[in-house]
């Protein structure tokens, strides 16, 4: 009876919708009305169709990825798809952005930094610096801080450094006894967070998206940023931030253990067990010695800094400290080299379209009454704080730096003040969430410090950052002359 009874049961009915009941249909269903929307418009007086239709698939590709709605990638690709399948762009200029040479700059420094942490030599130095220095918390702070800044000029990805080599060290030191508490558990985790982002502003190989930085500059202003520039127009603002943050933060957390004697000794077992330098970590020195004089010195010699880093991928490959699995495997790179090649091609299309100049022209009529130094102070903080809304610092660079660097100059701020700071923000903002770059999870995850206190001291620390590097800096680089 019973089957008979499920045999002629009324059969449910089918849900021809219930793919709405995914979370994320909805939002893209949402982007895809506004896209057409945009799309429809009439572009605005001074701006061509072709621009518009550009700009509306830039917005929209910005806007998917702060949403969250695909990885990255798959939103870059989707956006490159548009420009051609549209007409928009043709092919070749849609393509353009895989043969930039800063697209190229980005992706071999993620593979070199990868040298730096499977050679070991990054983990040696950090080590060697806790031993020296590592008898009191305070003590710690600074070696960790230091090691940071001394990796910074060589790994240009602030992820690879951060939580490929700190991150692994800080992690080791907790596992002592005298260390294994909460308090020192999050206040050696955030400073290292912090200390990275710090390190990431001072060199224009610390952090992927300052090459784009540099580019994006130079086509807006015609101004060259060299590695060697940028270093001297960060070193003095970025050591005080350095020097100040281990004090600062150790006041206000109170994470306890003032002496740390087992923190010597158990650096000194990691390194006696690593023995001396290997074949691997002596050619990462050399290839990276040789790195920092190509960069250092490579206007006068003629050597791009694009080309001095690919000499050194190749040495890494050719002494097989990376073999070309281990760069198959750096999935990472190239998930960035894919997306930013896509969102770079876009912005520098808009800025050959005249959308820059357009928007420039605009924001200065409606700037032209404040006085520059107000409008500057506003938009560098408002700059910063957008990081809110971003999970990568190469996707707030390439969103929002050139647009915001533009309605300062135009109210008359000094181009060089303006893009000194904003490029100093770039990386410092990183440190507002638990989510702003790479390293950000990493730190966080270990659960030593809840979410709301990870936010409150990222905060506090952003005050300070950005008292540093707006007072100290300002006045460094007028010294330096260059405003």
């Amino acid at each position: 009876m019973s089957q008979v009874t499920a045999a002629y049961a009324t059969p449910k009915p089918r849900k021809y919708w219930h793919w709405l009941e995914n979370s994320r249909a909805i939002p893209i269903l949402s982007f895809l009305a506004v896209f057409l929307w945009l799309w429809n418009m009439d572009a605005p007086e001074g701006l061509s169709t072709q621009a518009w239709h550009l700009f509306t698939i830039f917005v929209l590709t910005l806007a998917s990825i702060v949403a969250n709605l695909l990885p990255m990638g798959a939103i870059a690709v989707i956006g490159l798809t548009l420009c051609t399948a549209t007409k928009t762009l043709p092919l070749h200029t849609v393509l353009s952005g895989f043969t930039s040479h800063v697209v190229w700059l980005i992706f071999a420094a993620c593979l070199l930094a990868r040298g730096f942490i499977q050679s070991g030599l990054g983990a040696r130095i950090g080590y060697y610096f806790v031993y020296l220095f590592g008898k009191s918390m305070l003590g710690i702070s600074y070696a960790l801080v230091t090691a940071e800044l001394l990796l910074a000029p060589f790994i240009p990805s602030n992820t690879a450094r951060g939580a490929g080599i700190i991150f692994p060290i800080v992690n080791s030191l907790l596992d002592q006894e005298q260390l294994n508490t909460k308090k020192i558990g999050g206040y050696l985790m955030q400073l290292c967070f912090q200390a990275n982002t710090i390190t990431s502003a001072m060199f224009l190989t610390a952090m992927a998206a300052n090459p784009l930085i540099s580019d994006i500059i130079r086509q807006a202003y015609g101004i060259e940023i060299t590695w060697l520039f940028w270093a001297k127009a960060a070193v003095i603002p970025g050591i005080i931030n350095l020097l100040l943050i281990p004090p600062v933060f150790y006041f206000v957390y109170k994470p306890g253990a003032e002496k740390t004697p087992e923190a010597p000794i158990f650096a000194k077992k990691q390194l006696d067990k690593m023995g001396p330098l290997k074949s691997k970590e002596w050619i990462m020195l050399a290839t990276f010695g040789l790195l920092l004089c190509l960069w250092t010195m490579g206007t006068q010699l003629g050597i791009d800094p694009t080309t001095a880093a690919l000499v050194g991928l190749s040495i890494l490959m050719v002494t097989r400290v990376l073999s070309w699995n281990d760069i198959l495997k750096e999935h990472q790179a190239w998930n960035t080299f894919i997306w930013l090649a896509i969102l770079l091609m876009m912005s520098s299309g808009l800025n050959s379209l005249g959308m820059m100049d357009w928007f420039g022209v605009h924001i200065k009529d409606m700037v032209s009454n404040l006085d520059w130094i107000f409008t500057l102070v506003i938009v560098a903080v408002l700059y910063y704080y957008t990081h809110y809304l971003f999970a990568s610092m190469t996707a707030h660079v390439t969103s929002l730096f050139g647009v915001f660097a533009i309605v300062a100059t135009s109210a008359g701020a000094p181009v060089l003040l303006t893009v000194l700071m904003m490029s100093a923000f770039s990386s410092l903002c990183g440190s507002l969430t638990h989510y702003g770059t790479g390293t950000a999870p990493v730190y966080f995850d270990t659960g030593h410090m809840k979410l709301q206190q990870w936010w409150k001291v990222g905060f506090l620390f952003s005050v300070l950052n950005i008292v540093i590097w707006a007072v100290f800096g300002s006045v460094w680089w007028k010294v330096l002359g260059l405003w």
